[in-house]
């Protein structure tokens, strides 16, 4: 596997994982350009006299939008918001989400439209019209389109209000729309007829077509739009699998860096080796970068004979760098957890040291952590100098409400993570973090949550969702749905972890413009959530 020479002020690593994640990009991106090669030129027999005959004419070629059959487009017709939504998916170049957990009610799964419907949700985009419903086949007002292209351009609404003086009927227009009219306004995407806007009337097909064909004919929002996707590091820990089941499940994914459990501290200062050549040359083949992890098993005792002693640092940091050496390795991921507040010295120095040696052998070196809250479980790790001292601090942002607490509640609430991770933004610098997010969740009694409450896989939790009974709502605070049932007449609730949360999460993280994301763990996830990570990252990556 090609080595790193690693220099902490610049991270050369990206230039390695670049490869990887074009290679990804084929994958995961969404390219116009790719779609109008296989797309032949529509003719419509209904367009000639359209205004919007040309605009039409470009999006259908590069498959954005399309007729209402083979030969007829409707220009006149008004809008669905199932059809919006899959314009916007396509013109955006994401890819549909088909959601484990339905949003709504009124969208089946096997609908058409369900996974365009998704990916805008996840997204916030587009939102339901209440009571969960989204109404896929509800004409869209002139307003409504105004708020969903602003949206989608990622442009913050107007505060002033301009808009009387801008169209005669301004008096017309939401309350709740004013801002996002006087912006497609001043966008150029959206200007009205005869001094006034219509904020009520349907828009129509040919009215769509227009709008978004003229952000195609921005260069520079179409630049955003067609270039190469870089997902950052995408870590994805190994976890109750096979070697051949983890290649499965990363392959699955956007996942280009891989931490299989190989090394793991034993007594006598002696490490564990449970390395497999196979995942080796796969890594290496498909160049994804394989950084194995070095764990403690939570054994306090063992952790502190380590720590506490400069010979016994010294010798563990001998064995992992022989291995490092001998595999070829591109580096280790220290997974050091329950470790003694008292050892706080001893752990830095040895990071410190461990960090030398791999460097030396053109390895790097990431130190898990879990968020800063200032109890004794962080204790022991001081987050500045780990921070300036290794080369990624991967946070393990979950475990809000753990297994065995008083309270039920999220693994990983919106609120928590981003305080968590905006407190690590204080301490280390964000091209070094790599912000971790559960694949899990867990299935709370909500009348004894310490002793009657278990984890659980997304796949699990989908299936209680759809279960007979159950009722889900979304937490418009928290962003996440809360389900709740009852199991052998005993209520129960589970605060779901899936593409929607995640997304929000993701769009949050990724605004941060931090190193990447870690998941714990692969075989946890359901299918949909890849792709609506990889829209999040790639959404928020656009500067429209």
């Amino acid at each position: 596997m090609k080595k790193i020479v690693e220099k902490k002020s610049d991270h050369p690593i990206w230039k390695l994982l670049l490869s990887g994640v074009m290679i990804l990009g084929v994958v995961y991106g969404h390219s116009n350009q790719i779609q109008a090669a296989a797309v032949q030129k529509p003719a419509f027999q209904d367009t000639k006299e359209s205004y919007a005959r040309e605009a039409i004419d470009r999006l259908a070629y590069k498959g954005i939008v399309a007729g209402t059959t083979q030969h007829t487009f409707e220009p006149k017709k008004a809008v669905t918001r199932a059809e919006f939504a899959s314009f916007a998916v396509r013109l955006l170049g994401l890819k549909p989400v088909k959601n484990n957990i339905n949003p709504y009610v009124d969208t089946p799964m096997n609908a058409w439209f369900y996974a365009d419907v998704g990916a805008m949700t996840n997204l916030s985009i587009m939102e339901g019209k209440g009571q969960g419903m989204f109404k896929p086949n509800a004409s869209i007002t002139r307003e409504e389109a105004a708020a969903m292209l602003v949206r989608m351009l990622k442009k913050t609404p107007y505060t002033n209000n301009g808009i009387s003086s801008t169209y005669t009927d301004s008096g017309d227009i939401s309350t709740w729309a004013r801002s996002y009219v006087q912006q497609a306004y001043q966008l150029g995407l959206m200007r009205g007829s005869n001094g006034k806007f219509r904020p009520g009337d349907q828009i129509t097909r040919e009215e769509t077509a227009t709008v978004l064909d003229a952000i195609l004919q921005n260069k520079a929002w179409a630049a955003q739009i067609n270039r190469k996707q870089d997902y950052g590091i995408q870590l994805g820990w190994q976890y109750n699998s096979s070697t051949t089941e983890f290649i499965k499940q990363v392959e699955q994914s956007p996942v280009n860096t891989v931490v299989p459990r190989w090394f793991f501290l034993d007594k006598d200062m002696t490490i564990s080796n449970h390395a497999n050549t196979s995942l080796m040359s796969w890594a290496s083949a498909t160049n994804r970068q394989l950084w194995p992890m070095l764990g403690n098993r939570f054994n306090k005792e063992l952790t502190h004979q380590m720590l506490s002693s400069s010979a016994n640092r010294e010798a563990v940091v001998k064995q992992v760098s022989a291995l490092v050496e001998k595999y070829n390795l591109d580096g280790i991921n220290v997974d050091f957890e329950n470790v003694d507040p008292v050892d706080r010295e001893g752990f830095t120095a040895f990071v410190t040291s461990l960090t030398k040696s791999l460097h030396a052998l053109g390895a790097v070196v990431s130190v898990d952590v879990s968020p800063n809250l200032g109890t004794d479980w962080t204790e022991a790790f001081d987050y500045v100098r780990l921070g300036a001292i290794s080369d990624y601090m991967v946070l393990m942002n979950y475990e809000e409400h753990w297994n065995g607490s008083r309270t039920p509640g999220s693994v990983a609430s919106l609120p928590w993570v981003q305080s968590a991770l905006t407190k690590m933004l204080s301490e280390v610098e964000r091209s070094k973090i790599i912000m971790a997010l559960p694949l899990y969740t867990r299935d709370w009694s909500t009348v004894n949550p310490e002793t009657g409450s278990w984890d659980i896989t997304l796949g699990v939790q989908g299936i209680r969702a759809a279960s007979s009974g159950s009722i889900k709502h979304w937490d418009t605070r928290i962003h996440q749905y809360i389900i709740n049932y009852n199991s052998n007449h005993t209520p129960r609730a589970i605060w779901a972890e899936e593409s929607r949360s995640l997304s929000a999460k993701v769009q949050m993280s990724s605004r941060q413009h931090i190193a990447g994301l870690a998941y714990w763990y692969m075989g946890g996830e359901t299918a949909d959530v890849w792709d609506a990570i990889t829209n999040a990252v790639q959404f928020e990556s656009y500067q429209f």
